[in-house]
């Protein structure tokens, strides 16, 4: 079974669980996590947890993030 910590760069429309399930069924593991959700619309990188690995989630999410975004002022969009 894989153990470790998967460093995946996150697809726009794609949540942060869809990879989690993705990769369950890649490596078919049970224990899949992320340590910070990343909204659908949002790409980005998101460490994926696998197998023992699991267990440092709770120290990730701990940890320090910078969000950065881009945006127009002025667009009107559907």
């Amino acid at each position: 079974m894989p153990d470790g910590i998967i460093i995946i760069h996150k697809p726009r429309d794609w949540t942060s669980m869809d990879v989690c399930a993705r990769l369950r069924g890649i490596y078919h593991e049970k224990r899949v996590g992320h340590a910070g959700t990343l909204d659908p619309m949002a790409t980005g990188v998101l460490p994926v947890f696998v197998g023992q690995a699991t267990k440092a989630v709770p120290f990730a999410e701990d940890g320090k993030k910078e969000y950065r975004a881009r945006l127009r002022l002025g667009t009107v969009t559907p």
